[in-house]
């Protein structure tokens, strides 16, 4: 490094400058985005100043000096920037008047740093200052469309993991798992089309869901913000218009996430907080700590930071496990010839199997990072990057079905809003109870290793490189299922008119809690394993051909690899393979214990430990032998990409535009293997692409800048989709249910887009900001699920793939992707982030942030409902209408916000060729969340947090009749905690 030593030596350098007259807090922020430097100020001193032109050959120094020439100011140099002060003035001694100490007086104004590295946070004594830009200033430097969160506008909000802070950016809405943000939508688009960066190098995050109505194993390319917390991150970035510069796949937009450096603070940094908090379903005490520790000696810094949090949680509800238009029920009573025929008339849909549904969960939630940074100057930067995070889940679930339904007493049913005949109240005989537990381990592990530099060469060259490796595997290493039935042994009613989402089934003359007529079903083994790795590097090169004119271009290349594969032991205690008491169903009190952990309802499930060890099962272990082979995958992508980006700043009527004019070209290479026919077999393709942008910004009165774009970008497929793979669902089945198998599509073409972005934004002072931003996207290639019907035995699958019940010569539904025409998604967003200070005290303290978004896409879904016709419906993930209110009340010593989040309804998927329902999605939902924080004194603060007060229900619904699928709550969760910062 002895050139980068000799760089620290060196005199400023000139360049030519040619600034016009304008605001000199405008200026102030252009000098500070033409030179990289930071400047911290009291932005009430620039209020109502003005800053002359200036034209000429300058040091960094000297332009600053030149543009606070006119006024009483002087910048004095830090270690890095400047800090920009009232000039001392020499007064006569004066005998000093008595001061009188009030306990009204203001605080202090916070210090505005500004820059590519800079901050609106304010500065207090003993405590490192936060050379971060605001979320605010990165906004307004920014070619595209972009919002951020920066510091404590992430830590601030109530958040369980990443994924619920960035739900308070306009655009963004979130699914849940336990109460808690798993993956997010942007602008109307579902996770897979969101690109997710880590320290500027794409990452992939792989967890999964217990339900499979949630989709249960992740197998997408959508990033799960589960796996982290909000504390490991100092800088989200969200960039929702394309530029050439950025790497192409991310459709809807591009999530930046950025760990802490030590130059992000301009001394020795501590940060210690601890938790304790508890949730309204389990009473449980669950921690959580976060801690960061940073120090500069001279030119290089060292940095690390850790979270860990255990938390208790408990999902529970009621599950229809969707409806069914039946026919072959009978009437219990002959003479019931009424009832007969309405059950004979194949106009009845059915529950097919309600339960009721428990999801307990204990779960581990680990982060690590680490920087070593060497800056010996402005011009110079090495920065190694290293995180780590693990998300572990211990699982359980409980669930009490309905089956074998088909001796009919009575019923009621109602007539939907689209003409179906819903069967809400049935009284059923000799009908079956089937009692089902899992036990589950998962675990999800995210590492990356990244080596950054960033170099000024010279006055006009800036050079940036990056070497990188990021990993997620995920591992099921352990599922284990036991259902018990009382199979035709009870009179069962099942009851919806009470709360039609919400439905309740119990016997009348059968004790559910008792060991008498249940017997053993089967126990089942499963595990599932996938590992996913990326390659980065990247070598960019910034030109400033002028002091208005820029060319920037770069190199990048990207491997991408994902495999996986699934392992099943099935049947027992039926089956051969069973070590001890083969065939033997009777169950004893020691082998079974009674479930009470639904608010609604108990009963006896089978206990797994006795079960296994009754069967000699106590030591099984899955084993190669027991893979899958139409489960194991392998796929490899391999990008080279190279772009070139001008840039200029223009005068227009005497206004500053900023203009970006870029083009893209990517090379993918791609191969996939896997098993087709039971046979081993394997695909590699080629395909490319240029996507060119237009990027404009034009400050056409002070504070007020619009902004255009247009761009093309491009989506990869699924990973799933993409896979030569074969999955049979497990998922327990009537004797009259469609099994389901899913299959890949190694041909599939990626998604492409035609983008068009447009938006005004209005910056109040340090007050605050409105916009309003206008999207379309045109996309090609949009990927939908076909289905079509087949007997198993024409699969060239093993019958031991299949589920409980069936047999080689049912019929199953097979579903694959495939492409289809082209789509457009359209919308609009509104924000508003002002402080109140215009109100008399003390109301000048409170603040609003609220943003509105509408968006409407709809694409053709093929052979909807079985019905062989085509229909237009809205993409998945899309809520047509989302919005996010936040009040808050901020001073120097305290703080509260009360933030509500709206998400309209949304469809989660249509399945082609079923015939159980066309669309299934969530219902709107409304969350209500609360933090305060009280500082006890510049060092210790004490905090409060409170999410999803009004324990929201979530409602999963099946067609667009609106039948219920799956409700659960997960209830109200409460955090108390202190953090201290040094």
């Amino acid at each position: 490094m002895a050139w980068a030593a000799a760089a620290q030596q060196k005199p400023e350098q000139h360049q030519f400058y040619n600034l016009p007259a304008q605001p000199l807090s405008a200026a102030l922020l252009q000098f500070a985005r033409k030179v990289n430097q930071p400047l911290v100020y009291d932005p009430a001193l620039l209020e109502g100043l003005s800053a002359p032109a200036v034209v000429g050959e300058f040091s960094a120094t000297e332009l600053l000096n030149q543009l606070l020439a006119q006024h009483p100011l002087e910048a004095i140099p830090r270690a890095k920037g400047w800090f920009i002060k009232t000039k001392a003035v020499a007064v006569k001694p004066e005998v000093a008047a008595p001061i009188v100490v009030t306990t009204t007086q203001a605080p202090a104004a916070p210090l505005e740093v500004i820059a590519v590295r800079s901050s609106s946070i304010g500065q207090q004594q003993d405590r490192a200052t936060t050379l971060l830009p605001s979320a605010k200033t990165l906004k307004r430097q920014a070619m595209v469309q972009q919002d951020s969160l920066v510091g404590e506008d992430i830590t601030h909000f109530p958040a369980l993991n990443l994924a619920n802070s960035l739900l308070r950016i306009p655009g963004i809405t979130i699914n849940r798992e336990w109460g808690e943000g798993r993956q997010i939508s942007l602008r109307g688009l579902s996770a897979d089309f969101t690109r997710v960066q880590v320290n500027g190098m794409e990452a992939l995050g792989t967890s999964s869901s217990p339900m499979d109505a949630r989709g249960a194993v992740s197998r997408t390319r959508a990033f799960d913000f589960n796996i982290f917390a909000s504390e490991l991150f100092n800088q989200i970035d969200v960039k929702k218009s394309f530029s050439a510069d950025q790497e192409e796949g991310g459709i809807a937009g591009t999530v930046d996430l950025h760990t802490a450096k030590p130059f992000d603070y301009d001394g020795a940094k501590t940060s210690i907080s601890a938790q304790l908090g508890s949730n309204s379903n389990t009473q449980s005490t669950d921690p959580r700590f976060s801690a960061l520790f940073s120090h500069l000696w001279s030119d290089f810094g060292a940095l690390v930071s850790v979270t860990h949090s255990i938390r208790s949680t408990n999902e529970y509800g009621s599950n229809t496990t969707r409806w069914r238009r039946e026919s072959g029920k009978q009437a219990t009573d002959n003479s019931t010839t009424e009832l007969q025929n309405l059950l004979d008339s194949g106009e009845l849909w059915f529950p097919r199997g309600q339960r009721f549904s428990v999801w307990e969960n204990e779960q581990n939630r680990l982060g690590v990072t680490g920087a070593l940074q060497y800056k010996p100057n402005q011009d110079f930067s090495l920065v190694l990057d290293w995180m780590h995070g693990t998300l572990e889940n211990q699982l359980s679930e409980h669930h009490m079905a309905v089956k074998d339904n088909n001796l009919v007493n009575s019923l009621i049913w109602r007539e939907s809003a689209t003409g179906d005949k819903e069967v809400v109240y049935a009284s059923y005989q000799n009908a079956s109870w089937r009692n089902e537990n899992r036990e589950d381990y998962n675990e999800s592990v995210f590492d990356q290793i990244s080596l950054a530099a960033d170099w000024a060469a010279t006055a006009d060259l800036s050079i940036k490189a990056m070497l990188g490796n990021s990993s997620s595997d995920y591992r099921q290493p352990r599922l284990l299922k036991l259902n018990i039935e009382a199979k035709h042994k009870a009179n069962i009613i099942t009851d919806f008119t009470q709360d039609a989402f919400y439905g309740r089934s119990y016997s009348p003359d059968f004790d559910v809690t008792a060991i008498e007529g249940y017997r053993v079903r089967d126990l089942f083994f499963q595990s599932n394993f996938i590992y996913s790795s990326f390659d980065n590097a990247k070598l960019n090169f910034d030109y400033r051909l002028s002091d208005s004119k820029a060319l920037l271009f770069g190199v990048h290349h990207k491997k991408f690899s994902n495999s996986g594969f699934e392992q099943e032991a099935s049947g027992f205690p039926l089956n051969s393979a069973t070590p001890a008491n083969q065939g033997i169903l009777n169950l004893t009190p020691e082998r079974v214990q009674l479930y009470s952990g639904h608010p609604g309802q108990s009963w006896l499930q089978g206990n797994i430990a006795a079960v296994q060890s009754f069967y000699g099962l106590s030591d099984f272990v899955l084993t190669e032998a027991d893979t899958i082979n139409s489960s194991v995958y392998d796929l490899k992508e391999q990008t080279n990409a190279v772009y070139l980006l001008y840039q200029s700043d223009y005068q227009l009527a005497g206004s500053p535009l900023r203009s970006s004019l870029g083009l893209r070209f990517f090379d993918t290479h791609m191969s996939s293997e896997g098993y087709a026919e039971m046979q081993p077999t394997g695909i590699k393709r080629r395909y490319s692409g240029y996507l060119p942008s237009l990027d404009l910004a034009y400050e056409f009165a002070e504070d007020l800048i619009w902004r255009t774009g247009l761009s093309k970008n491009m989506t990869r497929p699924a990973l799933s989709a993409m896979a030569f793979s074969v999955n049979v669902s497990q998922t327990s089945l009537g004797e009259n249910d469609i099994g389901q198998i899913s299959t890949g599509n190694p041909e599939l073409q990626p998604y492409g887009s035609d983008n068009f972005d447009m938006a005004l934004e209005w910056y109040f002072e340090q007050a605050g900001l409105a916009s309003v931003a206008v999207f379309y996207k045109n996309i090609d290639h949009f990927i939908v699920t076909k289905t079509q019907q087949r007997l198993y035995s024409e699969l060239g699958l093993p019958a031991s793939l299949l589920p409980a019940g069936k047999t080689v010569n049912d019929i199953f539904n097979i579903s694959s992707p495939q492409n289809s025409d082209s789509s457009s998604i359209r919308g609009f967003e509104l924000a508003l982030q002002r402080d109140l200070d215009f109100l008399p005290a003390p109301f000048d303290q409170l603040g609003v942030l609220a943003n509105y978004t509408w968006a409407d896409g709809t694409t053709l879904y093929p052979n909807v409902e079985n019905s062989g016709e085509d229909q237009r419906k809205a993409f998945p993930g899309l809520s047509k209408q989302s919005y996010n209110l936040t009040l808050y009340y901020e001073t120097q010593g305290w703080g509260a916000r009360i933030a509500t989040a709206y998400r309209d309804k949304y469809i989660t998927g249509v399945e082609s060729g079923s015939i159980d329902d066309d669309e299934r999605g969530y219902h709107a939902t409304t969350h209500l969340d609360f933090s305060a924080y009280y500082r006890l004194n510049q060092h210790i603060k004490l905090n409060l947090e409170a999410i999803n007060l009004t324990n929201v229900r979530d409602e999963l619904y099946s067609d667009s009749s609106n039948r219920a699928y799956n409700s659960t709550y997960s209830g109200r969760t409460y955090m108390f905690g202190v953090t201290a910062e040094f």
